[in-house]
């Protein structure tokens, strides 16, 4: 056989699947573009970033709502019960109301929406907020509804996961199962505003955890104001040497 041989029917196989586009997301601006049906035929996406944003029953939905607003691309979102109901009592929101901030929604129950599925594309997973029980889930392998399906499929297809942790304080149990998620590649981040850059506005602590979380996800933003050093006397070294 002459030349580079070639899997014939699995278009993904083949180097010539990667062409040269403006805005390519790959190395030197490569990008994935569809090729004719036929057998083993995958849908690659060549459009902007796909990320799941889904709300579970813990207090905080702000975050998930913040970040749906922030978030460029397309948005699919996961509203659980329980996050509706608590989204209501806490910003007056309803479950409708927050769908409408993605391109795309499904319900908690759903455990046959695309999203379930790994051969369906999408680039990044983020639970904000995220209960203790929903991570605790995550972390045995659970996965009894689409919310947590999704989040196995992420871990299992090595995509971005980010588990925006709402729950204080936390047992030894809550740590096991944190530890057991960044060992299986999630990135655990908790609702820890940050205080240098001094918040005037429950917003603003609320745009720190959400950039945050944008800065996991590696979209630029101005949320919050980063820190740029100084203003603390002596060098956090030399603080450490004093005690």
């Amino acid at each position: 056989m002459g030349g580079k041989s070639r899997i014939r029917g699995c278009p993904y196989l083949n180097p010539s699947r990667l062409s040269r586009l403006p805005g390519g997301s790959g190395p030197g601006g490569l990008a994935c573009v569809p090729r004719a049906k036929g057998f083993c035929h995958e849908e690659v996406l060549a459009g902007p970033v796909r990320t799941v944003v889904a709300l579970t029953g813990a207090s905080g939905s702000i975050y998930g709502i913040r970040l749906l607003r922030a978030l460029p691309g397309r948005k699919v979102v996961i509203v659980s019960d329980d996050a509706a109901a608590i989204a209501e009592q806490e910003t007056g929101m309803g479950r409708a109301e927050i769908e409408a901030l993605g391109d795309e929604h499904y319900a908690n129950s759903d455990l046959a929406a695309p999203v379930s599925s790994g051969s369906v594309r999408f680039d990044a997973m983020v639970i904000a907020p995220c209960s203790a029980s929903t991570m605790s889930k995550i972390a045995c392998g659970i996965a009894d509804n689409l919310v947590t399906r999704a989040a196995s499929v992420a871990l299992k297809e090595r995509r971005r996961l980010v588990l925006v942790v709402r729950e204080t304080p936390l047992s030894a149990i809550h740590l096991g199962n944190m530890e057991r998620l960044s060992s299986a590649g999630a990135v655990v981040l908790p609702a820890c505003p940050a205080f240098y850059p001094r918040p005037e506005t429950v917003e603003d602590m609320v745009d720190f955890v959400v950039g945050r979380v944008l800065d996991v996800l590696g979209v630029d933003n101005h949320l919050y104001r980063r820190w740029k050093g100084g203003g603390v006397r002596g060098s956090r070294a030399a603080r450490r040497t004093r005690r």
